[in-house]
């Protein structure tokens, strides 16, 4: 099943990528393409987690509060992976390139994820989370750097939302092949897609920002300059705490979406599969209208403090159900992903705020922080939860979440029409 899935792959998509995405000023060049479709690989990889968690699990012998402990550890454990990641690719990033971690993070987590099928105690399917939320913490960074610098400025918003949006249907394939698969099949095929992935580097070329400063800056990639001066640190933090309520939403109202429904005596089971599938939807839908609509009123800050508010009202709309179908959640799920659906904003305006220099070591470790916040956010949840229930500590950490994202955001400058070329 593998093979042919990775020859359709193949076959339909190289030739395409050749005849008709060779000048790099196109919006859709080989450049987004095939960071789109790693993208699309990589949330595919990084949900699935999410998705087998409990079928997964109980396969090991696991029941009732043991699913959630254990569910909550090899989580904590991807994640942790992500932020080991996120600092490690994004130096090599601008030390050695932007291709080198497209394809080096693919390669990683596609090893991974073939040899996370053959797993035989909840330990080494923790070992191989880690491992492979390392290799999946390279993908997004270095696609969105090179996007935003292989197009021009007045283009680069339609690239980049292509990348988050197309991508994160990875999220949708993901359920339906858990759904049709054993959880071990689901993740061989995880892999196989990505290894064959790495055929279509042939068709990306390095971004020209880069190679211009390759040879004549030696101080790349170094990601303390990152914490100084005092006015780059907050810069940079900001940019991290106004993508945290998106993964507050994945990684808890989402991802233990069945443990909810339960807590609000929903009259039918809910799926985790398919509340991540159309949480996801959702966000595939939210990242193309937040993309196309920065890209209408010519503002990144606008776009993510409309999408911040309409956040809120949803998780208020999702924590205030009684008694409510299955379909009444999967469609709050949807709406949640949707509102949460600035991902693509987010990540370029990490790419927008840092030098040529830095670039990739800021746009890669940003959304894996965010992603990463997930460990800290479970574990005020968590304690929480038992104090006070799952709903209102639900409330109690998305408030914070959204709070310190109107935080971030009030301190961040415009970024629609920067000019990138410039270094730290």
């Amino acid at each position: 099943m593998v093979k042919e899935l990775t020859s359709t792959l193949d076959g339909a998509l190289g030739s395409w990528l050749v005849a008709c995405m060779q000048k790099s000023d196109r919006i859709l060049n080989a450049a987004v393409v095939v960071s789109a479709l790693g993208y699309f690989v990589d949330i595919y990889d990084l949900i699935l987690f999410s998705i087998v968690r409990i079928s997964s699990l109980k396969s090991f012998g696991l029941d009732g509060q043991e699913l959630f402990d254990q569910g909550v550890r090899l989580l904590n454990m991807q994640m942790l992976g992500m932020l080991i990641g996120g600092v490690i690719w994004g130096v090599l990033g601008d030390k050695k390139g932007r291709l080198s971690v497209l394809f080096g993070s693919i390669l990683m987590y596609s090893v991974a994820n073939v040899l996370n099928g053959m797993v035989q105690t909840v330990d080494q399917y923790a070992w191989l989370r880690l491992i492979a939320g390392i290799g999946l913490a390279g993908e997004l960074g270095a696609g969105i750097t090179l996007v935003s610098e292989v197009l021009p400025k007045e283009k680069r918003g339609f690239g980049t939302t292509i990348v988050a949006a197309f991508g994160i249907c990875g999220a949708v394939l993901a359920a339906q092949i858990a759904e049709a698969f054993d959880w071990r099949t689901a993740f061989y095929i995880g892999g196989g897609l990505g290894l064959a992935l790495l055929v279509l580097r042939i068709s990306v070329f390095e971004s020209d920002l880069f190679a211009a400063v390759k040879s004549k800056v030696r101080n790349r990639g170094n990601f303390f300059q990152l914490f100084y001066p005092a006015p780059r640190l907050k810069k940079y933090l900001s940019c991290i705490l106004i993508g945290v309520p998106i993964w507050y939403v994945i990684g808890i109202l989402i991802t233990f979406s069945p443990e909810f429904a339960d807590e609000m005596l929903a009259v039918e089971r809910v799926q985790a599969g398919k509340s991540v599938m159309y949480s996801y939807i959702g966000l595939a839908l939210g990242d193309l209208s937040s993309g196309l609509l920065s890209q209408l009123l010519k503002s990144r800050k606008k776009v993510v403090l409309l999408f911040l508010f309409l956040l809120l009202g949803f998780v208020a709309l999702y924590l205030g159900q009684n008694a409510p179908t299955a379909s009444t959640v999967y469609a709050l799920c949807f709406a949640l992903g949707f509102a949460a659906g600035y991902w693509a904003i987010f990540v370029t305006i990490a790419a927008e705020q840092f030098g040529t220099n830095l670039r990739a070591t800021a746009t890669t470790s940003v959304p894996n922080f965010v992603r990463g916040s997930v460990v800290p956010l479970t574990l005020i949840f968590a304690p929480l939860k038992a104090t006070y229930g799952m709903i209102p500590a639900a409330w109690m950490v998305g408030v914070l979440a959204l709070g310190i994202a109107f935080l971030g955001l009030s301190q961040l400058g415009e970024t629609f029409t920067k000019d990138l070329d410039y270094l730290e």
